[in-house]
C-alpha cells in the first residue's frame, strides 16, 4: 500500500512560484527517491490552503434565521398553515446546516499535526455531506405531514401566511447574497448559499400560495404548495449530496479531467512512463496528486518538481503534488502493476 502519511509530518515546503522544495528521500515501502514539490500560493511553512473567512456570513445568517423559524413556526402553528411550518422546518434544518458549515470553514484552517498530517481539511466535505443528508431527512418529514395535510384539509389564514413568507423572502435572499462570492469555489460554501437561496424562492412560493387561498378559500393548495416545496429543495440540493458523496470517496474533482493530467505528465520532458497516479480532494477548495515518475535520464533536479507542481496548479487546479521519480531500466516499483485504474 502506497503510504504517504509523512507528507504533512515534516514542515511543508513554501507553495511560491520559483520556491525550490528540496529533494527528500521518503519510507514508502519502496526504495526509490521521492521528488516532494508542491504548487500553490506561498503562506509560509505548515501553512494551510484556507478557503476566504465567511464568519461574519455565518453569525449573520444563523441569526437571522433563528429568529425566523421561531416567528415563522408561531405564526404556521397559530394560522394552521402547513406551508409556513414546512418553511420553518427547512429554515431551522439550515440553521443547523449553518452552523455545521461555519464549524468545518474554521476547521479547515487548523495547522497540520503528526496525527492528521493534513489537519482538518476533510471537515469541509463531511460538512457538505452532512447537509447533503440532513437536508434530505427534512425534506421527507415535511412531504409527509403535507401529504396528510392534503386528506385531511383544515382552514389556513391566507394573509398571515402571505405577510411571513415575505419577511422569509427578504431573511432568506440576504443570507445566500452573503454567501455567493463563494457558492462556486467551495462546495461547503455551495451548500449554505444553495439552502438559503432555495429558502428564498419556497418563501416566494409560500407567498403565492397563501395569495391563492384568500382569493378562492381552497385549503388544499396549502399542503400541495408544500410538496413542491418539498420536491424543489431536493432538485436544489442533489447536486450537493452528490459532489459530497464523490469527494469523501476521495473521487477526482468533476473539474479536474484525470486523462488530461495523466497526458500532461507523460509529456514532461525525460518522462519515459508514468504509473500510480491519484487525484482526490483533501477539501471543498483543494486537490491533491501523487505519481510515479519513470525517468529516462535519471532523477530531473528540484527545477523540474518546481515547474511541474506549479503548472499543475495553474493548469488543472491541484495544489498538493507529490512526484516520485523512478530510474527507467531499475528494479521495478512493486507498485506499478497494481496501481492503474
Amino acid at each position: 500500500m502506497h503510504d504517504h502519511h509523512d507528507h504533512g509530518a515534516h514542515d511543508h515546503a513554501d507553495h511560491g512560484a520559483g520556491h525550490e522544495a528540496p529533494a527528500r528521500r521518503h519510507s514508502h515501502g519502496h526504495g526509490h527517491g521521492h521528488g516532494h514539490s508542491h504548487g500553490g500560493a506561498g503562506q509560509g511553512h505548515g501553512h494551510v490552503h484556507a478557503p476566504a473567512s465567511f464568519g461574519t456570513a455565518f453569525a449573520l445568517g444563523i441569526g437571522l434565521n433563528t429568529a425566523f423559524v421561531l416567528i415563522e413556526a408561531g405564526y404556521g402553528w397559530a394560522s394552521n398553515s402547513m406551508s409556513l411550518v414546512a418553511d420553518a422546518g427547512h429554515n431551522l434544518s439550515d440553521v443547523l446546516g449553518l452552523a455545521v458549515a461555519w464549524t468545518a470553514s474554521v476547521l479547515v484552517r487548523r495547522r497540520p499535526s503528526a496525527r492528521f498530517t493534513y489537519g482538518l481539511r476533510g471537515s469541509s466535505i463531511l460538512a457538505a455531506l452532512f447537509n447533503g443528508v440532513f437536508l434530505l431527512v427534512a425534506v421527507g418529514a415535511i412531504l409527509w405531514e403535507a401529504a396528510w395535510r392534503l386528506v385531511h384539509p383544515e382552514p389556513v389564514a391566507g394573509v398571515t401566511v402571505m405577510v411571513v413568507a415575505g419577511i422569509g423572502i427578504l431573511i432568506n435572499g440576504f443570507t445566500a447574497w452573503l454567501f455567493a462570492a463563494g457558492a462556486k469555489g467551495d462546495i461547503n460554501i455551495r451548500g449554505a448559499f444553495l439552502h438559503m437561496a432555495a429558502d428564498a424562492a419556497v418563501s416566494a412560493g409560500v407567498v403565492l400560495a397563501g395569495l391563492a387561498i384568500w382569493l378562492t378559500g381552497r385549503t388544499w393548495i396549502d399542503p400541495a404548495v408544500s410538496l413542491v416545496i418539498g420536491g424543489l429543495i431536493v432538485w436544489a440540493s442533489w447536486g450537493l449530496l452528490r459532489d459530497s458523496v464523490t469527494m469523501s470517496l476521495a473521487a477526482v474533482p468533476p473539474g479536474i479531467d484525470p486523462e488530461a493530467v495523466e497526458g500532461w505528465l507523460r509529456a514532461r520532458p525525460g518522462v519515459a512512463a508514468l504509473h500510480d497516479l491519484h487525484i482526490w480532494p483533501m477539501s471543498t477548495t483543494e486537490t491533491a496528486l501523487t505519481a510515479h515518475l519513470v525517468m529516462a535520464g535519471g532523477h530531473p533536479g528540484n527545477a523540474f518538481l518546481v515547474e511541474a507542481a506549479e503548472s499543475l496548479r495553474t493548469r488543472f487546479g491541484i495544489h498538493h503534488a507529490t512526484l516520485q521519480i523512478e530510474e527507467a531500466g531499475g528494479p521495478a516499483c512493486r507498485l506499478d502493476a497494481g496501481c492503474h485504474p
